[in-house]
């Protein structure tokens, strides 16, 4: 799914309407229409509901809630028009004039001093003052007006977007001049504000409702921001043929593992194997051997000459796979080999967890990673490496940056993953759960990226895809564990079936 800026949104509501022959306004009683199905599908009609409405479209889409919530016999229903400047869009007028013809309704048109009305924890607010139209900061009068719904406990639902809240970027806007809604509504395509965690507190839980906006102008109009879906995916998942062989399906090699973290090279190797890849090499310590044979004996292990890290990283054979980082540690003559490495292989490389951590002491070093090479750091170790940052937001926008100027992949981990292609594109993951924030879902991350790189998908491919069927494992998993009680050795056993699912919807598609 794209996700697009307000404005080409806008572009995208006016290509619907020629395109459907109807006005702008039926397009707004379709858009208010779903908002009031949620609602009724939430609360009971009586429940008191406070309906706040602005001067532009926005404000529009509430009224035309407010009528139609009344037309279900909603009864506690009280609404507030802001029209303080004496202009409203002209879908709100008319909005405005519907609402007026029916009898009964309590209804207040907001055009100098107010008195906003008691809100307690029984009632639901929504939010409809300005959403993604809103243009500069808001006005001492409904920074007021926010400020109160903020403080009061009633339960707020925001239409489009969370007024305050740009529908992109919020450089240096306060979230406390923000309404901070339990619900967000939005229409059509999630807003890439969405995605941030500094902004979760904004929008609550959030939905997208369809309103059949132009499927052909959607499809034609370009995007840097994606969502990765299952249908994104898919066609990715090659069906294996019967006389095919482990050689077939590419031969990795993880450099992973240090004295007391040799369970890194265990998940790493695990991921990897379970995520399809025919032939999976450790290199690590002589400590780690004797764990990894035991726990995978599946993997071929390739003994470093040092006992306890690691302090060689020569590829001594073709492999269609290299990764390293997971538990490799940061002792100088590991540091050193990573150097090696980076100098003498060319290929694209994944890149986790300790290598980035030694890359950070040796800054230098980023302008050796061969290019569409595939970074994977959590916030912590991205600060580490490109500086500290206020927020995901500026992260991401660091992370653009970054990715162009040293031509690589940077896959951003967090509650959304965000993989950052050279291009600029940015392709945000839709699956995953709270409980994979435990130790060694980064390892296995490096492992299934690593896996469908061997299996010839080109880094971009394999990183996006990655991050997707790692999510879906973890949600597969979570299911039989609890959030609570997810391990990382579970994750990596359920890549396999992640896999599995995806491709028997796959067949049954057909």
């Amino acid at each position: 799914m794209k996700i697009f800026p307000s404005e080409i949104i806008k572009e995208i509501d006016k290509a619907t309407c020629e395109s459907q022959k109807i006005h702008s306004l039926q397009l707004m009683e379709r858009a208010a229409s779903a908002v009031c199905c949620e609602v009724v599908a939430r609360f009971n009609p009586n429940k008191r509901i406070v309906i706040m409405a602005g001067p532009g479209n926005n404000g529009g889409d509430a009224l035309a809630v407010a009528r139609m919530l009344f037309e279900q016999g909603y009864r506690k229903l009280e609404v507030f028009l802001f029209n303080v400047m004496g202009r409203l869009s002209h879908d709100c007028q008319e909005e405005r004039k519907k609402l007026l013809a029916i009898e009964g309704i309590d209804f207040t048109e907001v055009k100098h001093d107010f008195q906003p009305p008691y809100l307690g924890e029984q009632d639901v607010v929504i939010d409809g003052l300005f959403g993604s139209g809103l243009k500069g900061p808001l006005q001492k009068g409904f920074l007021y007006l926010v400020r109160y719904i903020n403080e009061s406990d009633a339960y707020v639902i925001s239409i489009d977007i969370p007024t305050g809240l740009g529908g992109e970027w919020n450089d240096n806007v306060s979230r406390q001049d923000m309404v901070h809604a339990n619900l967000t509504l939005t229409f059509q395509f999630p807003r890439l504000s969405f995605f941030f965690e500094e902004n979760e507190e904004v929008i609550g839980e959030w939905k997208v409702l369809d309103i059949d906006l132009d499927e052909n102008k959607i499809k034609e109009q370009p995007s840097d921001f994606i969502l990765v879906e299952e249908r994104d995916v898919r066609p990715l998942l090659v069906r294996r043929g019967n006389f095919t062989n482990k050689r077939d399906f590419g031969s990795a090699l993880i450099f992973a593992g240090s004295a007391g973290m040799s369970g890194a090279a265990v998940l790493a190797a695990r991921a990897t194997l379970r995520s399809g890849a025919g032939l999976c090499t450790v290199h690590g310590p002589r400590v780690s051997m004797t764990v990894l044979q035991t726990a995978i004996p599946e993997a071929m292990y390739e003994p470093d000459r040092n006992d306890n890290f690691i302090s060689n990283m020569t590829v001594h054979h073709p492999h269609q796979a290299v990764a390293a980082g997971p538990g490799i540690g940061t002792d100088e003559k590991t540091m050193d080999a990573l150097e090696n490495l980076l100098k003498n292989f060319k290929n694209p490389l994944i890149l986790d967890a300790d290598a980035l951590n030694c890359i950070a002491k040796r800054p230098h070093l980023l302008s050796l990673l061969p290019t569409h090479s595939i970074i994977t750091p959590h916030i912590g170790e991205f600060d580490r490496l490109f500086g500290e940052h206020s927020g995901n937001e500026e992260r991401l926008r660091k992370a653009i940056d970054m990715s162009k100027y040293y031509n690589i992949i940077i896959v951003l981990k967090g509650h959304y993953t965000v993989t950052v292609r050279p291009t600029g594109r940015v392709f945000i993951n839709t699956t995953g759960n709270p409980g994979m924030a435990t130790a060694g879902a980064g390892d296995v991350l490096t492992g299934v990226i690593t896996a469908f790189m061997a299996q010839g998908m080109r880094p971009e491919q394999a990183a996006s895809v990655g991050v997707y069927i790692h999510g879906l494992a973890g949600d597969i998993a979570v299911g039989k564990t609890g959030e609570y009680g997810l391990l990382a050795s579970d994750i990596a056993d359920c890549c396999s079936v992640a896999i599995k699912d995806i491709m028997e919807r796959k067949k049954q598609r057909k």
